[in-house]
């Protein structure tokens, strides 16, 4: 199997990955897969170093849906179609995979171009997501299937059952509407200020109109995300309680 080309490491950063590693309670047969992993393709774009995670993200989003629903399925046999699809929009969300990359520490391992580091890249909730889902991908290409269903468990059946408990990610579209009904007898009305990137890597700028005010704009990798995150910074500007 050819994968894709990959980056030389030097002393310190493969001390960096095998600290990782450790943290994880994992082990790369090839560590330079996993270093693929944090290579975002602003560092790709601004040096030498001609790959990125972009491939990875793709298979490893792929990989994450797979286990995720394989999860749903089997632990939630009672509920519909409808409702695990809901429950898996909601875990593997940007908002989800960021504060799991986020407790993984992935913030420190991302390698960025410097104008992405200026403009707070390792803060971005979609950045963060796409490397935990790079990681995901690179460790099932290095370790296999059953490795990978191990690993992500671990992370997202906690989320699940935060979702089932409702003490998880809160569907803000749905919260504002209500707030904005009770006060207002409106409807929010959300529009797209622009559309960024290719094609197969887009990033929509969405805000939200309520009683003439404009919040946001929200960012996500499609519509719904970034609707959804204008809906929140409404709700947090207008305090509404969640």
């Amino acid at each position: 199997m050819k994968f894709d080309s990959f980056p030389e490491i030097d002393a310190k950063r493969k001390a960096l990955l095998v600290s990782f590693q450790k943290s994880v309670k994992i082990k790369f047969k090839n560590i330079l897969l996993l270093n693929l992993a944090f290579v975002h393709r602003s560092c790709s774009n601004e040096s030498d170093v001609h790959c990125n995670n972009e491939r990875l993200e793709f298979l490893g989003d792929s990989v994450l849906g797979l286990v995720t629903v394989s999860l749903l399925y089997s632990n939630l046999p009672d509920k519909s179609e409808g409702d695990l699809a809901k429950i898996k929009s909601i875990v593997v969300s940007a908002d989800t995979l960021s504060n799991i990359a986020r407790e993984l520490q992935l913030d420190n391992m991302i390698l960025l171009g410097r104008g992405e580091e200026l403009s707070g890249g390792r803060e971005k909730k979609t950045l963060l997501a796409d490397a935990l889902e790079a990681f995901f991908g690179a460790y099932y290409l290095d370790s296999g299937y059953h490795a990978a269903f191990k690993l992500i468990k671990r992370y997202i059946e906690p989320e699940i059952e935060r979702v089932r408990n409702k003490k998880g990610y809160q569907d803000y579209k749905s919260l504002l509407q209500e707030a904005s009904q009770q006060h207002w007898k409106i409807y929010p009305v959300y529009r797209q200020v622009k559309c960024t990137g290719p094609e197969h890597d887009r990033y929509f700028w969405i805000e939200v109109v309520i009683n003439g005010k404009v919040f946001g704009p929200g960012m996500g990798k499609n519509k719904k995300t970034a609707e959804q995150e204008a809906a929140r910074m409404a709700i947090e500007e207008l305090q509404i309680a969640v």
